[in-house]
């Protein structure tokens, strides 16, 4: 199964919906299984960094296979393993909070959401909506 374009927006729409009750301004950014973007949306007042910074976070996510704070803890572990990986991807790994892997219901990743714009622990709570309000 492949991630629609119908559950991208349903996942963005429902982060910003959480974004907007946290009173913050972020940017959503949801890719398929290869890390490349379905669908992305930056609120009126996110930072502008905060779209490639949640592009990034979502790629790692997917080609990883690992949420963000999994990575990150990778990333402590292994810190010359990950710079030397983040050179072999499109865009640098951004390894922390705020970026989930999307699976389907036989645990196969489909793609993966990030999000910019908070703190580490608002930005996965935006992905945490997100994913709630997609159907897989």
């Amino acid at each position: 199964m492949r991630i629609s374009h119908d559950q991208a927006r349903r996942i963005i729409d429902a982060a910003q919906r959480h974004a907007v009750s946290l009173e913050i301004a972020v940017t959503v950014v949801v890719v398929d299984e290869g890390g490349l973007v379905k669908a992305t949306d930056r609120m009126d007042g996110a930072p502008p960094l905060s779209a490639q910074i949640a592009e990034a976070k979502a790629q790692g996510a997917a080609v990883w296979h690992r949420d963000g704070h999994v990575l990150a803890e990778v990333a402590q572990q292994r810190a010359g393993f990950i710079a030397a990986v983040s050179q072999m991807t499109r865009l640098p790994l951004i390894a922390g909070g705020g970026s989930i892997v999307i699976r389907d219901a036989a645990e196969n990743v489909v793609g993966a959401v990030g999000v910019s714009g908070g703190t580490p622990e608002q930005d996965r709570e935006c992905c945490d909506a997100g994913i709630a309000a997609m159907d897989v």
